[in-house]
């Protein structure tokens, strides 16, 4: 009766859709099942507790139709994430993300951008306005486990009619922050929203003295499907509710790639692909150096590169569980291409758990895991250093920091987050630390003593820009 659940849908089911009607053809990428949680006024029913409803929906959901993706472009507009204590929504969502293995993908939230004492400071004023206080995440996208997702434009959001009229003003460019985005930091200082990805922008028209999106002029939004179909077909709106639905189109490509994936193993694909696009970045620099990560987090998901590798990237992965206060070594094969001469080469790496959670207590995670990358030492030495030792055997032996690899962002940043990522890119030749690096990966006890063991998944890329055979080098390392 809203609307609002067909036109998320439509696009979770097609992604681009303005792209698909181009080639002709229309190919669903995934099969949507739904759950009515809002009234036909699009409100929530005043008689149930929200989280008791989402707890209900996704557990039916994955235990009648076994869905392993939920798009939730829903939020509380009374409850603005501060970066201290998440609500009880969300705490719910992190909680089944857990339980149910399964790829929770929430929208920032959306706001209309500050108007002060003119409408039109909605174009003079961005991009400013996204880092103000009142514009941080609606509840419940401040959750821990799930996958948070912005808003970029596709454009200046001007149709042929519009463009040639001089007092109408855009106020974004191509990949450039929605203006009406909600921004992070998450719990603590974390990374949020993890992700971006396209939601539509907004114009200036004065002639009606107001700011235009998607919904009235389909050019400033983002394609969709239309609940009242029989009327017309396609719809389309703005906001982060339409960014949100496209990484759960992503997800689910990624699902039909690897099948019995794991949701960490889903949510650190995705992550490790992504990229903040340039002219976000441009056009955020001003703001200072952590308003990329609070607007855009990783960025932008690159979909041939989270479930792909080629010549010249290799991305290899993992599926593990640790017991709490235990650590893993990964050998990763550094072939001598990637280790000569003087091209741009980068080796990334992004670890994926899902830790449980406690909405009443400070320390909302109750484990902890975080890793380092370690080159020019053996395996010995390297166990020797990490393992916990008795009082009688002395201290540990000490690791030169050239043998530690300079990952950035450093450990204090990354380890706030439940998805961390992370990497390190050398210009000269390596040749000296060998032909093997290792990933020490940790498993920290907090207050959930209850747990035995602490699942995650760890994904690394080595990616070289000069044309080198890389991929074929790596397999037959692997192999042997």
């Amino acid at each position: 009766m809203w609307g609002h659940g067909t036109r998320v849908a439509g696009i979770a089911a097609f992604g681009d859709l303005r792209a698909q009607l181009a080639t002709g053809e229309l190919r669903r990428g995934s099969r949507i099942c739904a759950a009515k949680v809002t009234n036909d006024t699009g409100g929530f029913d005043d008689r149930r507790l929200v989280p008791s409803q989402m707890r209900e929906a996704i557990t039916r959901l994955n235990e009648e139709f076994g869905c392993r993706i939920f798009v939730i472009s829903l939020g509380d507009k009374k409850r603005v994430f501060d970066g201290g204590k998440v609500g009880t929504w969300a705490a719910t969502l992190d909680e089944l993300a857990r339980e149910r293995n399964v790829v929770i993908i929430v929208s920032a939230g959306n706001r209309g951008p500050r108007a002060g004492s003119r409408v039109e400071q909605g174009v003079t004023e961005y991009p400013d306005y996204l880092l103000e206080a009142n514009n941080r995440l609606l509840e419940p996208a401040g959750a821990m486990n799930v996958i948070t997702v912005g808003s970029i434009a596709q454009g200046d959001g001007l149709d042929a009619d519009m463009a040639g009229d001089v007092r109408v003003r855009p106020i974004t460019r191509a990949n450039e922050p929605s203006p009406f985005s909600r921004v992070g930091p998450g719990l603590g200082g974390g990374t949020k929203p993890d992700l971006v990805d396209v939601g539509g922008t907004l114009i200036f028209d004065p002639v009606v003295a107001r700011l235009r999106g998607g919904e009235d002029r389909p050019s400033a939004g983002v394609l969709t499907l239309n609940h009242n179909y029989l009327n017309r077909l396609f719809t389309a709106g703005s906001g982060t509710s339409y960014s949100a639905p496209r990484v759960g189109f992503s997800a689910g490509q990624i699902l039909a790639r690897f099948p019995g994936a794991s949701a960490n193993l889903v949510r650190a694909l995705l992550i490790n692909s992504a990229e903040v696009p340039q002219q976000a970045s441009e056009r955020l620099q001003i703001l200072g150096s952590e308003a990329v990560r609070s607007v855009c987090g990783h960025g932008l998901i690159d979909l041939e590169r989270a479930g792909f590798s080629d010549d010249a990237r290799v991305t290899l992965y993992t599926e593990d569980e640790l017991p709490l206060d235990h650590f893993a070594v990964y050998r990763i094969p550094i072939p001598e291409v990637f280790q000569e001469g003087n091209t741009e080469r980068t080796i990334r790496v992004t670890l994926a758990y899902d830790p449980p959670v406690r909405h009443t207590r400070n320390d909302y995670a109750g484990v902890g895991m975080s890793f380092r990358l370690v080159r020019g030492c053996e395996p010995n030495f390297i166990f020797e250093h990490y393992r916990k030792r008795a009082e009688v055997e002395g201290p540990f032996p000490e690791m030169e920091n050239r043998f530690n690899c300079k990952l950035e962002p450093g450990p204090k940043v990354r380890e706030k987050s439940s998805v961390q990522r992370a990497s390190i890119t050398f210009k000269r030749g390596i040749e000296q630390y060998g032909d093997s690096y290792y990933l020490v990966v940790r498993c920290e006890s907090g207050w959930a003593t209850h747990v035995d063991r602490q699942p995650f998944a760890v994904v690394v890329e080595l990616l070289q820009k000069a044309e080198v055979r890389l991929y074929e080098r790596l397999r037959q390392r692997v192999r042997a």
